[in-house]
């Protein structure tokens, strides 16, 4: 079994590396603390939205936030389909 790490992860480095609050970041990404705090605590993933002011703020780019996003999503259906996907075999070349 792996380990599916959720990007809100991510995020809380960022915040730690730079000192910076929830609520700061919020105020300078202009969105409610709310949509962060969620994120952070991985009941919410990145939108596109969210990955563009994410990139203007920390000075990246947004498919490193969406990258982060899809990988996630990616692991999270594959062991919910786990049982499913065993039961289809790949066509033979």
């Amino acid at each position: 079994m792996s380990i599916n790490v959720h990007p809100g992860e991510a995020l809380q480095e960022f915040l730690e590396d730079y000192g910076l609050s929830q609520s700061k970041l919020a105020q300078e990404l202009r969105v409610p603390v709310r949509r962060i705090n969620t994120i952070v605590r991985g009941e919410r993933g990145i939108t596109a939205g969210t990955a563009v002011r994410l990139a203007r703020f920390f000075n990246n780019r947004p498919i490193f936030w969406l990258g982060l996003q899809e990988l996630f999503d990616i692991n999270e259906t594959q062991q919910k389909l786990a049982d499913e996907l065993s039961k289809i075999h790949p066509i033979a070349v």
